[in-house]
């Protein structure tokens, strides 16, 4: 079988969810019984989003081999069993650094470059190398186009598609994601933004084949007809993608049921047998009908910004999830927590547990500090992953051990207790500088220590972002105090998991958990968490409603 390719587009306005959509598809089709490969196109000129603001991009996720991406790449993984690498996501950066650099090497021999043919066969290769990452092939692949239909910075991607459909009709679909507004003025909903946008699309070359519809409410027969008429397509793809009730791991029902699937299936000539949605039904149900409601505390610089710590928020509710209960997530300004002992504590009341993500530089610093000493000292649980276990070795060192300047020299480079610094300090070679890990490292566990017991297993593997590491010049001074190092890089003799001893579950690791758990598979270390939590609760919290 050859294989086809779908083309998801959107239009009207950004953040309507074609990343979601993608990825429920993608689902689908799995269940199918058949093997896709995701791609994501970003339109930005940045090569990744490695350098980018979480305020601007969101999370960056991360893949096994170390590529930095797009946070849509995390609904991918945690929707379907799709391969994810570098080669899943595409930006303009990337294709015209490339295109530049075989310019400035002679490969073109003298010809005038240009986008079209140049840029546009690059943005076309990428989509080859996609298909064939996986091996033995993959039978669909599905390319999301970031950005709206109309923005200049897509144009590129947009002819490219055009040329792929035109090249291979018979295995290309489209998909146009487009948002069908409620006007409570006029107190009716209007199609008028999706015509337009359908109509940009066509005037590029592209014509849709399915249009999905966002709104906020279900649509009647007669606007469904109106947009089939107007956009020129059949009445049956015309699919509705209303707001969900609980939870967005709905959305995958809804299409099905929508027909979506089955669809696709009958245009790109693809098998179509009956899927199994239990376990995804199960999800619903549980969310519906929990057995009661735990509260964690996010102590980080970006608590306000949703997509931020978009997977280390899922993943908390996956683990949730796995133990029947619903999770409340309260957020901490790491910067703006006060310094008064007892202000803190009635701040901190009322929360299960605490979790301080990932981040860089010296904003919340302190306010970081001062929950994970709250959280040890009062045995609450505490999960830090990566800047939040240098936060807890700082702090563990500084009120444990008596080192009251210890610090990270990512913070304070003058530090007299670099506890946290750079491999090439540690090592006395200044001139070299840091080299980010990134993408999956294994680790080496301890054995009956949280980590052994979450894992069931000595021998993992986990995906990095970061660049500083915990200083082993401190190690045996730390151990005799109670820090434990339970999971470690051997190659390197690498700290990659801490705990503290005598403490019901305190756990720091070096890496990004978050990004490897799925609503039917939870992460382990999340999971145990959770449990922790609920334990917690049960003990502290007996009197209180859950």
């Amino acid at each position: 079988m050859q294989t086809k390719y779908i083309f998801v587009t959107g239009g009207v306005c950004s953040s309507l969810g074609k990343g979601l959509t993608s990825a429920a598809i993608g689902l689908l089709l799995e269940k199918k019984g058949l093997k896709v490969a995701m791609l994501k196109f970003d339109p930005y000129l940045n090569v990744d989003p490695g350098t980018m603001s979480p305020y601007q991009h969101g999370e960056v996720y991360v893949t096994d081999d170390g590529g930095e991406t797009d946070l849509d790449l995390g609904h991918y993984y945690r929707y379907t069993n799709s391969m994810l690498s570098k080669a899943s996501n595409v930006t303009s950066g990337q294709v015209y650094n490339t295109v530049i650099r075989r310019e400035r090497h002679g490969d073109y021999l003298g010809k005038t470059v240009q986008v079209i043919p140049h840029i546009t066969d690059e943005i076309k290769q990428r989509i080859h190398i996609c298909a064939k990452q996986q091996e033995g092939g993959v039978d669909v692949v599905l390319v999301e186009v970031g950005g709206t239909i109309g923005d200049i910075e897509s144009l590129p991607f947009m002819e490219a598609i055009r040329q792929f459909i035109y090249e291979q009709r018979s295995n290309c679909l489209s998909i146009h994601l487009t948002y069908v507004p409620f006007l409570k003025a006029a107190g009716e909903v209007k199609t008028k933004p999706s015509q337009h946008s359908v109509q940009m699309l066509r005037e590029i070359g592209i014509f849709p084949d399915i249009i999905i519809c966002r709104c906020e409410f279900a649509l009647d027969d007669e606007v469904k007809d109106k947009i089939s008429l107007f956009c020129n397509v059949s009445r049956r793809a015309v699919i509705e993608e209303a707001d969900v009730k609980h939870t967005i791991y709905e959305v995958p029902i809804q299409l099905h049921k929508e027909g979506l699937d089955g669809m696709i299936c009958e245009l790109l000539n693809l098998p179509n047998p009956e899927i199994d949605l239990r376990d995804w039904d199960k999800i619903i149900e549980t969310i519906r009908h929990p057995k009661g409601i735990i509260t964690v505390g996010i102590v980080g610089k970006y608590v306000q910004h949703q997509d931020a710590y978009k997977s280390v928020f899922e993943a908390l509710f996956h683990g949730a999830l796995a133990a029947g209960y619903k999770i409340n997530i309260k957020r901490f300004d790491a910067d703006k927590l006060p310094t008064d002992p007892k202000q803190l504590t009635q701040l901190f009341s009322g929360c299960d547990g605490y979790l301080v993500p990932g981040g860089y530089g010296e904003r919340g610093w302190e306010g970081k500090i001062q929950a994970s000493k709250f959280c040890r000292e009062n045995k609450i649980p505490y999960f830090g992953i990566c800047f939040g276990m240098q936060v807890m070795a700082v702090e563990f060192a500084r009120h444990a051990v008596g080192l009251e300047d210890a610090n990270s020299t990512e913070i304070a480079p003058e530090t007299p207790h670099p506890v946290i610094s750079l491999l090439s300090e540690q090592r006395g070679v200044q001139d070299l500088g840091g080299t980010m890990r990134l993408g999956a490292y294994p680790c080496e566990l301890k054995p009956n220590s949280h980590a052994h017991k979450a894992y069931k297993s000595l021998q993992i593997s986990e995906r990095h972002r970061h660049r500083y590491e915990f200083n082993n010049t401190y190690k045996e001074l730390l151990e005799k105090h109670g820090f434990q190092i339970t999971g470690t890089f051997k190659e390197d003799n690498l700290c990659e998991i801490a705990e503290i001893k005598d403490h019901p579950w305190m756990v720091g690791v070096q890496f990004h958990p978050e990004f490897k758990s799925k609503p039917t598979d939870p992460h382990p270390l999340f999971r145990d968490f959770i449990h922790a939590m609920i334990n917690y609760r049960k003990n502290h919290h007996a009197g209180n409603p859950s």
